[in-house]
Protein backbone atom coordinates (compact mmCIF):
# COMPACT_ATOMS: atom_id res chain seq x y z
CA UNK A 1 0.00 0.00 0.00
CA UNK A 2 1.33 3.44 -0.96
CA UNK A 3 2.30 5.61 2.03
CA UNK A 4 2.76 9.32 2.59
CA UNK A 5 6.18 10.83 3.15
CA UNK A 6 7.52 14.09 4.53
CA UNK A 7 8.66 16.61 1.90
CA UNK A 8 11.65 17.51 4.12
CA UNK A 9 12.68 14.21 5.67
CA UNK A 10 13.59 10.67 4.56
CA UNK A 11 11.86 9.07 7.56
CA UNK A 12 9.63 6.05 7.05
CA UNK A 13 6.26 6.73 5.49
CA UNK A 14 2.91 6.76 7.25
CA UNK A 15 -0.55 5.71 6.02
CA UNK A 16 -2.93 8.34 4.68
CA UNK A 17 -5.14 8.20 7.77
CA UNK A 18 -2.20 9.15 9.99
CA UNK A 19 -1.20 11.96 7.63
CA UNK A 20 -4.73 13.36 7.98
CA UNK A 21 -4.57 13.17 11.76
CA UNK A 22 -1.17 14.84 11.99
CA UNK A 23 -1.87 17.58 9.44
CA UNK A 24 1.79 18.40 8.95
CA UNK A 25 5.09 16.79 9.92
CA UNK A 26 6.98 17.65 13.10
CA UNK A 27 9.64 19.60 11.21
CA UNK A 28 7.13 21.67 9.24
CA UNK A 29 7.21 19.44 6.17
CA UNK A 30 4.09 18.42 4.29
CA UNK A 31 2.89 14.90 3.60
CA UNK A 32 2.96 13.71 0.00
CA UNK A 33 2.41 10.47 -1.87
CA UNK A 34 5.68 10.07 -3.82
CA UNK A 35 4.14 7.86 -6.51
CA UNK A 36 0.83 9.45 -7.48
CA UNK A 37 -1.54 6.63 -8.52
CA UNK A 38 -3.01 6.50 -12.02
CA UNK A 39 -6.75 6.20 -12.58
CA UNK A 40 -8.64 4.74 -15.50
CA UNK A 41 -9.64 8.26 -16.49
CA UNK A 42 -11.90 7.27 -19.35
CA UNK A 43 -14.02 5.26 -16.90
CA UNK A 44 -13.84 7.70 -13.99
CA UNK A 45 -14.67 10.79 -16.09
CA UNK A 46 -17.94 9.13 -17.11
CA UNK A 47 -19.11 8.74 -13.49
CA UNK A 48 -21.40 11.09 -11.50
CA UNK A 49 -19.70 13.64 -9.25
CA UNK A 50 -20.02 11.62 -6.02
CA UNK A 51 -18.59 8.51 -7.68
CA UNK A 52 -15.69 10.56 -9.08
CA UNK A 53 -15.03 11.78 -5.56
CA UNK A 54 -15.16 8.21 -4.25
CA UNK A 55 -12.70 6.85 -6.81
CA UNK A 56 -10.31 9.78 -6.41
CA UNK A 57 -10.25 9.59 -2.63
CA UNK A 58 -9.75 5.83 -2.63
CA UNK A 59 -6.74 6.26 -4.91
CA UNK A 60 -5.18 9.07 -2.89
CA UNK A 61 -6.09 7.74 0.58
CA UNK A 62 -5.57 4.00 0.06
CA UNK A 63 -5.86 2.73 3.65
CA UNK A 64 -9.57 3.64 3.73
CA UNK A 65 -11.95 0.87 2.65
CA UNK A 66 -14.44 1.41 -0.15
CA UNK A 67 -17.34 0.96 2.24
CA UNK A 68 -15.99 3.50 4.73
CA UNK A 69 -15.11 5.99 2.00
CA UNK A 70 -18.57 5.70 0.47
CA UNK A 71 -19.96 6.72 3.86
CA UNK A 72 -17.55 9.68 4.01
CA UNK A 73 -18.65 10.91 0.57
CA UNK A 74 -22.34 10.49 1.36
CA UNK A 75 -22.12 12.38 4.66
CA UNK A 76 -20.02 15.10 3.05
CA UNK A 77 -22.20 15.91 0.05
CA UNK A 78 -25.73 14.52 0.28
CA UNK A 79 -28.19 17.41 0.56
CA UNK A 80 -25.51 20.02 1.28
CA UNK A 81 -24.99 21.59 -2.16
CA UNK A 82 -27.34 23.67 -4.30
CA UNK A 83 -26.93 21.36 -7.27
CA UNK A 84 -26.85 17.58 -7.48
CA UNK A 85 -23.62 17.56 -9.45
CA UNK A 86 -21.84 19.55 -6.69
CA UNK A 87 -19.71 21.69 -9.07
CA UNK A 88 -21.68 22.70 -12.20
CA UNK A 89 -19.83 23.68 -15.39
CA UNK A 90 -21.32 26.70 -17.17
CA UNK A 91 -20.55 27.89 -20.70
CA UNK A 92 -19.78 31.62 -20.70
CA UNK A 93 -18.91 33.00 -24.11
CA UNK A 94 -16.12 30.89 -25.55
CA UNK A 95 -14.99 29.61 -22.16
CA UNK A 96 -16.30 27.47 -19.35
CA UNK A 97 -16.75 28.49 -15.72
CA UNK A 98 -16.54 25.75 -13.10
CA UNK A 99 -18.81 26.95 -10.29
CA UNK A 100 -17.19 25.72 -7.10
CA UNK A 101 -19.30 27.94 -4.83
CA UNK A 102 -22.55 25.97 -4.66
CA UNK A 103 -21.85 24.57 -1.19
CA UNK A 104 -23.10 25.68 2.23
CA UNK A 105 -20.67 28.63 2.63
CA UNK A 106 -20.60 29.75 -1.04
CA UNK A 107 -16.89 29.06 -1.55
CA UNK A 108 -14.79 26.42 -3.27
CA UNK A 109 -13.42 25.32 0.09
CA UNK A 110 -16.76 23.59 0.79
CA UNK A 111 -15.89 20.75 -1.61
CA UNK A 112 -12.97 19.78 0.61
CA UNK A 113 -14.16 20.98 3.99
CA UNK A 114 -17.40 19.06 3.88
CA UNK A 115 -15.27 15.94 3.41
CA UNK A 116 -12.34 16.60 5.78
CA UNK A 117 -14.29 16.34 9.07
CA UNK A 118 -15.72 13.01 7.93
CA UNK A 119 -12.26 11.80 6.90
CA UNK A 120 -10.85 12.89 10.25
CA UNK A 121 -13.51 11.06 12.27
CA UNK A 122 -12.93 7.91 10.21
CA UNK A 123 -9.14 8.26 10.55
CA UNK A 124 -9.44 8.51 14.33
CA UNK A 125 -11.51 5.31 14.39
CA UNK A 126 -9.01 3.51 12.15
CA UNK A 127 -6.11 4.52 14.44
CA UNK A 128 -7.99 3.93 17.73
CA UNK A 129 -7.62 7.56 18.78
CA UNK A 130 -10.16 8.74 21.34
CA UNK A 131 -8.67 12.03 22.57
CA UNK A 132 -9.59 15.56 21.54
CA UNK A 133 -8.42 16.73 18.11
CA UNK A 134 -7.89 20.50 18.03
CA UNK A 135 -8.16 21.88 14.50
CA UNK A 136 -6.13 25.03 13.82
CA UNK A 137 -6.80 27.04 10.71
CA UNK A 138 -5.43 30.28 9.32
CA UNK A 139 -7.71 31.83 6.72
CA UNK A 140 -7.49 34.55 4.13
CA UNK A 141 -11.27 34.54 3.91
CA UNK A 142 -13.04 31.41 2.70
CA UNK A 143 -11.33 28.53 4.49
CA UNK A 144 -12.41 29.83 7.89
CA UNK A 145 -16.16 29.69 7.43
CA UNK A 146 -16.05 26.45 5.46
CA UNK A 147 -13.94 24.80 8.18
CA UNK A 148 -16.15 26.14 10.96
CA UNK A 149 -19.28 24.86 9.24
CA UNK A 150 -17.68 21.51 8.50
CA UNK A 151 -16.37 20.86 12.03
CA UNK A 152 -19.27 22.39 13.95
CA UNK A 153 -20.19 20.01 16.77
CA UNK A 154 -18.23 17.09 15.28
CA UNK A 155 -17.63 14.76 18.25
CA UNK A 156 -14.09 14.63 19.58
CA UNK A 157 -13.01 17.88 17.91
CA UNK A 158 -12.58 21.57 18.59
CA UNK A 159 -11.67 24.16 15.97
CA UNK A 160 -9.97 27.56 16.21
CA UNK A 161 -9.90 29.80 13.14
CA UNK A 162 -7.53 32.77 12.83
CA UNK A 163 -8.04 35.50 10.22
CA UNK A 164 -6.11 38.73 9.54
CA UNK A 165 -7.82 41.71 11.17
CA UNK A 166 -9.14 43.92 8.37
CA UNK A 167 -7.87 41.46 5.77
CA UNK A 168 -11.10 39.72 4.76
CA UNK A 169 -14.29 41.06 3.22
CA UNK A 170 -17.14 42.24 5.46
CA UNK A 171 -19.27 39.29 4.40
CA UNK A 172 -16.45 36.80 4.98
CA UNK A 173 -15.91 38.22 8.46
CA UNK A 174 -19.64 38.11 9.21
CA UNK A 175 -19.77 34.47 8.14
CA UNK A 176 -17.08 33.58 10.66
CA UNK A 177 -17.93 35.71 13.67
CA UNK A 178 -21.59 34.61 13.66
CA UNK A 179 -20.74 30.89 13.56
CA UNK A 180 -22.60 28.84 16.13
CA UNK A 181 -21.33 25.63 17.73
CA UNK A 182 -20.09 24.43 21.09
CA UNK A 183 -16.66 23.51 19.76
CA UNK A 184 -15.77 26.54 17.61
CA UNK A 185 -13.62 29.63 18.20
CA UNK A 186 -12.85 32.52 15.84
CA UNK A 187 -10.12 35.08 16.44
CA UNK A 188 -8.69 38.00 14.47
CA UNK A 189 -4.90 38.35 14.30
CA UNK A 190 -3.26 41.74 13.97
CA UNK A 191 -1.31 41.52 10.74
CA UNK A 192 -1.82 39.92 7.35
CA UNK A 193 -2.62 36.33 6.33
CA UNK A 194 1.05 35.32 6.25
CA UNK A 195 1.38 36.46 9.87
CA UNK A 196 -1.62 34.36 10.86
CA UNK A 197 -0.46 31.33 8.88
CA UNK A 198 3.07 31.52 10.31
CA UNK A 199 1.68 31.81 13.84
CA UNK A 200 -0.45 28.69 13.35
CA UNK A 201 2.55 26.73 12.05
CA UNK A 202 4.57 27.85 15.06
CA UNK A 203 1.75 26.68 17.32
CA UNK A 204 2.19 23.17 15.93
CA UNK A 205 5.92 23.33 16.61
CA UNK A 206 5.51 24.67 20.14
CA UNK A 207 3.02 21.91 20.95
CA UNK A 208 5.74 19.40 20.06
CA UNK A 209 8.54 21.22 21.87
CA UNK A 210 6.67 22.12 25.07
CA UNK A 211 5.34 18.90 26.48
CA UNK A 212 2.43 19.53 28.81
CA UNK A 213 1.58 22.90 27.26
CA UNK A 214 -1.66 21.36 26.02
CA UNK A 215 -4.00 19.21 28.12
CA UNK A 216 -3.24 15.49 28.08
CA UNK A 217 -4.79 13.69 25.13
CA UNK A 218 -5.15 16.82 22.97
CA UNK A 219 -3.61 16.63 19.51
CA UNK A 220 -3.41 19.40 16.95
CA UNK A 221 -4.38 19.03 13.31
CA UNK A 222 -5.10 21.40 10.44
CA UNK A 223 -7.97 22.21 8.10
CA UNK A 224 -5.73 24.20 5.74
CA UNK A 225 -4.64 22.58 2.50
CA UNK A 226 -1.36 21.60 4.14
CA UNK A 227 -3.51 18.66 5.33
CA UNK A 228 -3.80 15.92 2.70
CA UNK A 229 -7.37 15.32 3.86
CA UNK A 230 -8.19 18.82 2.71
CA UNK A 231 -6.21 18.65 -0.55
CA UNK A 232 -7.31 15.23 -1.83
CA UNK A 233 -11.06 16.02 -2.16
CA UNK A 234 -10.29 18.97 -4.46
CA UNK A 235 -8.88 16.75 -7.22
CA UNK A 236 -12.40 15.56 -7.99
CA UNK A 237 -13.68 18.72 -9.62
CA UNK A 238 -10.99 18.84 -12.28
CA UNK A 239 -11.93 15.33 -13.36
CA UNK A 240 -15.63 16.13 -13.16
CA UNK A 241 -15.22 19.27 -15.31
CA UNK A 242 -13.37 17.28 -17.96
CA UNK A 243 -16.09 14.61 -17.90
CA UNK A 244 -18.75 17.28 -18.36
CA UNK A 245 -17.01 18.52 -21.50
CA UNK A 246 -16.85 14.97 -22.89
CA UNK A 247 -20.52 14.31 -22.08
CA UNK A 248 -21.57 17.49 -23.88
CA UNK A 249 -19.60 16.52 -26.94
CA UNK A 250 -17.46 19.66 -26.69
CA UNK A 251 -14.30 17.52 -26.58
CA UNK A 252 -13.39 13.91 -27.21
CA UNK A 253 -11.72 11.93 -24.46
CA UNK A 254 -7.98 12.47 -24.73
CA UNK A 255 -8.22 16.10 -25.87
CA UNK A 256 -6.25 18.38 -23.59
CA UNK A 257 -8.01 21.09 -21.58
CA UNK A 258 -6.49 24.16 -19.88
CA UNK A 259 -7.55 25.37 -16.44
CA UNK A 260 -7.18 28.95 -15.13
CA UNK A 261 -7.06 29.08 -11.34
CA UNK A 262 -7.12 32.10 -8.99
CA UNK A 263 -4.20 31.20 -6.75
CA UNK A 264 -2.97 32.20 -3.32
CA UNK A 265 -1.81 29.27 -1.19
CA UNK A 266 -1.34 27.01 -4.24
CA UNK A 267 -3.58 24.18 -2.98
CA UNK A 268 -6.38 24.65 -5.52
CA UNK A 269 -4.08 24.61 -8.53
CA UNK A 270 -1.98 21.78 -7.04
CA UNK A 271 -5.14 19.65 -7.04
CA UNK A 272 -5.20 20.12 -10.82
CA UNK A 273 -1.55 19.07 -11.01
CA UNK A 274 -2.38 15.90 -9.07
CA UNK A 275 -5.31 15.21 -11.40
CA UNK A 276 -2.90 15.50 -14.33
CA UNK A 277 -0.43 13.08 -12.70
CA UNK A 278 -3.33 10.70 -12.16
CA UNK A 279 -3.96 10.67 -15.91
CA UNK A 280 -6.29 13.59 -16.68
CA UNK A 281 -5.48 15.14 -20.10
CA UNK A 282 -4.50 18.60 -18.87
CA UNK A 283 -2.82 21.03 -21.25
CA UNK A 284 -1.76 23.91 -19.04
CA UNK A 285 -2.54 25.11 -15.55
CA UNK A 286 -2.72 28.91 -15.56
CA UNK A 287 -1.75 30.38 -12.18
CA UNK A 288 -3.61 33.69 -11.78
CA UNK A 289 -2.34 36.18 -9.20
CA UNK A 290 -3.37 39.63 -8.01
CA UNK A 291 -0.82 42.32 -7.04
CA UNK A 292 0.68 39.86 -4.57
CA UNK A 293 2.46 38.26 -7.50
CA UNK A 294 5.09 36.10 -5.81
CA UNK A 295 3.87 32.98 -7.63
CA UNK A 296 3.85 34.67 -11.03
CA UNK A 297 7.44 35.76 -10.50
CA UNK A 298 8.43 32.27 -9.41
CA UNK A 299 6.89 30.51 -12.40
CA UNK A 300 8.41 33.03 -14.77
CA UNK A 301 11.90 33.27 -13.23
CA UNK A 302 12.45 30.38 -10.82
CA UNK A 303 13.02 32.81 -7.95
CA UNK A 304 10.65 32.74 -4.97
CA UNK A 305 11.08 35.94 -2.98
CA UNK A 306 8.60 36.85 -0.25
CA UNK A 307 10.54 40.02 0.63
CA UNK A 308 8.16 42.40 -1.08
CA UNK A 309 5.38 44.78 -0.25
CA UNK A 310 2.15 43.13 0.85
CA UNK A 311 -0.93 44.52 -0.91
CA UNK A 312 -4.51 44.46 0.33
CA UNK A 313 -6.66 43.88 -2.74
CA UNK A 314 -10.25 43.32 -3.80
CA UNK A 315 -9.44 39.59 -3.99
CA UNK A 316 -8.38 39.07 -0.35
CA UNK A 317 -8.28 35.27 -0.41
CA UNK A 318 -5.28 35.61 -2.75
CA UNK A 319 -3.44 38.15 -0.59
CA UNK A 320 -0.66 35.71 0.30
CA UNK A 321 3.13 35.87 -0.01
CA UNK A 322 4.00 32.45 1.47
CA UNK A 323 2.25 29.76 -0.57
CA UNK A 324 2.55 26.62 1.52
CA UNK A 325 1.48 24.06 -1.07
CA UNK A 326 4.19 25.12 -3.50
CA UNK A 327 6.46 22.94 -1.36
CA UNK A 328 4.65 19.84 -2.63
CA UNK A 329 5.21 20.86 -6.25
CA UNK A 330 8.90 21.39 -5.52
CA UNK A 331 9.08 17.88 -4.07
CA UNK A 332 7.61 16.28 -7.17
CA UNK A 333 9.55 18.34 -9.69
CA UNK A 334 12.94 17.82 -8.01
CA UNK A 335 12.53 14.05 -8.19
CA UNK A 336 11.10 13.55 -4.67
CA UNK A 337 14.28 14.66 -2.87
CA UNK A 338 13.55 15.72 0.75
CA UNK A 339 17.12 17.03 1.14
CA UNK A 340 16.65 19.43 -1.78
CA UNK A 341 13.28 20.67 -0.51
CA UNK A 342 14.67 21.06 3.00
CA UNK A 343 17.47 23.29 1.70
CA UNK A 344 14.99 25.50 -0.17
CA UNK A 345 12.68 25.83 2.83
CA UNK A 346 15.62 26.76 5.08
CA UNK A 347 16.66 29.46 2.63
CA UNK A 348 13.09 30.77 2.58
CA UNK A 349 13.01 30.85 6.39
CA UNK A 350 16.41 32.50 6.83
CA UNK A 351 16.83 34.60 3.69
CA UNK A 352 13.22 35.14 2.58
CA UNK A 353 13.96 33.74 -0.88
CA UNK A 354 15.20 30.74 -2.83
CA UNK A 355 15.98 29.95 -6.44
CA UNK A 356 15.54 26.70 -8.34
CA UNK A 357 17.69 25.42 -11.20
CA UNK A 358 16.95 26.03 -14.86
CA UNK A 359 16.05 22.41 -15.65
CA UNK A 360 13.51 22.30 -12.84
CA UNK A 361 12.06 25.65 -13.87
CA UNK A 362 11.58 24.42 -17.44
CA UNK A 363 9.80 21.31 -16.16
CA UNK A 364 7.42 23.46 -14.11
CA UNK A 365 6.82 25.77 -17.05
CA UNK A 366 5.94 22.78 -19.22
CA UNK A 367 2.73 22.57 -17.15
CA UNK A 368 2.24 25.96 -15.51
CA UNK A 369 1.96 29.46 -16.89
CA UNK A 370 1.29 32.54 -14.80
CA UNK A 371 0.29 36.19 -14.89
CA UNK A 372 -0.88 38.84 -12.43
CA UNK A 373 -3.48 41.61 -12.48
CA UNK A 374 -4.24 44.59 -10.29
CA UNK A 375 -7.66 45.66 -9.00
CA UNK A 376 -8.23 47.89 -12.02
CA UNK A 377 -7.92 44.92 -14.37
CA UNK A 378 -10.04 42.81 -12.03
CA UNK A 379 -12.87 45.36 -12.02
CA UNK A 380 -12.78 45.91 -15.77
CA UNK A 381 -12.96 42.14 -16.30
CA UNK A 382 -16.04 41.88 -14.08
CA UNK A 383 -17.71 44.69 -16.01
CA UNK A 384 -16.78 43.36 -19.45
CA UNK A 385 -17.96 39.81 -18.75
CA UNK A 386 -21.26 41.07 -17.36
CA UNK A 387 -21.87 43.41 -20.27
CA UNK A 388 -20.98 40.81 -22.90
CA UNK A 389 -22.41 37.67 -21.35
CA UNK A 390 -24.69 38.69 -18.45
CA UNK A 391 -22.57 36.56 -16.11
CA UNK A 392 -21.34 37.86 -12.74
CA UNK A 393 -17.80 37.02 -11.64
CA UNK A 394 -16.52 37.53 -8.13
CA UNK A 395 -13.26 39.39 -7.61
CA UNK A 396 -11.13 36.21 -7.51
CA UNK A 397 -12.69 34.48 -10.49
CA UNK A 398 -12.23 37.70 -12.47
CA UNK A 399 -8.46 37.45 -11.98
CA UNK A 400 -8.56 33.91 -13.36
CA UNK A 401 -10.73 35.02 -16.31
CA UNK A 402 -8.24 37.76 -17.16
CA UNK A 403 -5.43 35.20 -16.97
CA UNK A 404 -7.37 32.81 -19.20
CA UNK A 405 -7.56 35.56 -21.82
CA UNK A 406 -3.87 36.36 -21.58
CA UNK A 407 -2.67 32.75 -21.69
CA UNK A 408 -4.99 31.05 -24.19
CA UNK A 409 -3.29 28.60 -26.51
CA UNK A 410 -6.26 27.31 -28.55
CA UNK A 411 -7.39 24.51 -26.24
CA UNK A 412 -10.72 24.56 -24.35
CA UNK A 413 -10.33 26.74 -21.25
CA UNK A 414 -12.02 26.14 -17.90
CA UNK A 415 -11.98 29.03 -15.40
CA UNK A 416 -12.31 27.95 -11.79
CA UNK A 417 -14.84 30.15 -9.99
CA UNK A 418 -13.95 30.03 -6.33
CA UNK A 419 -16.59 32.16 -4.61
CA UNK A 420 -20.08 33.55 -5.02
CA UNK A 421 -20.02 37.18 -6.19
CA UNK A 422 -22.35 37.96 -3.30
CA UNK A 423 -19.47 37.43 -0.87
CA UNK A 424 -17.86 40.52 -2.42
CA UNK A 425 -21.03 42.28 -3.49
CA UNK A 426 -19.78 45.82 -2.83
CA UNK A 427 -16.73 45.49 -5.07
CA UNK A 428 -18.61 43.55 -7.75
CA UNK A 429 -21.38 46.13 -7.85
CA UNK A 430 -18.87 48.96 -8.07
CA UNK A 431 -17.06 47.20 -10.91
CA UNK A 432 -20.27 46.86 -12.94
CA UNK A 433 -22.09 50.13 -12.21
CA UNK A 434 -19.52 52.42 -10.59
CA UNK A 435 -21.80 52.71 -7.56
CA UNK A 436 -20.26 52.52 -4.09
CA UNK A 437 -22.46 50.94 -1.44
CA UNK A 438 -20.84 50.71 2.00
CA UNK A 439 -23.37 48.31 3.50
CA UNK A 440 -22.59 44.78 2.28
CA UNK A 441 -26.17 43.58 2.57
CA UNK A 442 -27.54 46.57 0.68
CA UNK A 443 -24.94 45.83 -2.00
CA UNK A 444 -26.15 42.22 -2.14
CA UNK A 445 -29.71 43.37 -2.79
CA UNK A 446 -28.66 45.79 -5.50
CA UNK A 447 -26.53 43.11 -7.16
CA UNK A 448 -29.44 40.66 -7.00
CA UNK A 449 -31.73 43.16 -8.70
CA UNK A 450 -29.13 43.89 -11.35
CA UNK A 451 -28.17 40.29 -12.14
CA UNK A 452 -31.45 38.49 -11.57
CA UNK A 453 -29.68 35.73 -9.64
CA UNK A 454 -30.66 34.78 -6.08
CA UNK A 455 -28.55 35.57 -3.04
CA UNK A 456 -27.40 32.29 -1.42
CA UNK A 457 -29.48 31.70 1.69
CA UNK A 458 -26.47 31.34 3.94
CA UNK A 459 -25.28 34.82 2.96
CA UNK A 460 -28.65 36.55 3.04
CA UNK A 461 -29.34 35.25 6.54
CA UNK A 462 -26.19 36.91 7.90
CA UNK A 463 -27.92 40.27 8.17
CA UNK A 464 -29.83 39.19 11.28
CA UNK A 465 -27.20 36.87 12.74
CA UNK A 466 -25.62 37.72 16.10
CA UNK A 467 -21.88 38.33 16.36
CA UNK A 468 -20.54 35.65 18.69
CA UNK A 469 -16.75 35.91 18.33
CA UNK A 470 -14.94 39.19 19.04
CA UNK A 471 -11.41 38.15 20.06
CA UNK A 472 -8.43 40.03 18.57
CA UNK A 473 -4.84 39.05 19.42
CA UNK A 474 -1.24 39.55 18.34
CA UNK A 475 0.36 36.84 16.18
CA UNK A 476 2.67 35.76 19.02
CA UNK A 477 -0.36 35.09 21.24
CA UNK A 478 -1.84 32.38 19.00
CA UNK A 479 -0.39 29.39 20.86
CA UNK A 480 -1.57 30.68 24.25
CA UNK A 481 -5.01 31.21 22.76
CA UNK A 482 -5.04 27.67 21.40
CA UNK A 483 -3.97 26.21 24.75
CA UNK A 484 -6.71 28.14 26.54
CA UNK A 485 -9.36 26.94 24.08
CA UNK A 486 -8.15 23.34 24.41
CA UNK A 487 -8.64 23.52 28.17
CA UNK A 488 -12.06 25.22 28.00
Amino acid sequence: MEVYRNTRNDAAGIPASRAILEGMADDGGLYVMPSVPRLDMRRVCALPAREISLETLLALLPDFTREDMRGVVSRAYDGRFETGDITPLVKVGDRYVLELFRGPTSAFKDVALCALPQLLVEAKRMNAETGLTMILTATSGDTGKAALAGFRDIPGTKIAVFYPEGGVSAVQRAQMVTQEGENVAVCAVRGNFDDAQTAVKRAFQRALEQKGALPEGVKLSSANSINVGRLAPQVMYYIKAYGDLVRRGDISFGDEVDFAVPTGNFGDILAGYLAMRMGLPVGRLVCASNRNDVLTDFIQTGVYDRRREFHKTASPSMDILVSSNLERLLYYECGCSPAYVRRLMRRLAYDGRYEIGTDMLFRIRDTFSACAFDDGATFSTIRDVFEKHGYVLDTHTAVAWAASEAKREGRPMVVLSTASPYKFAGDVLRAITGESVADGFAAMEKLRALSGTPVPKGLGDLRDAKELHKDVIEADEVFAYVAERARA
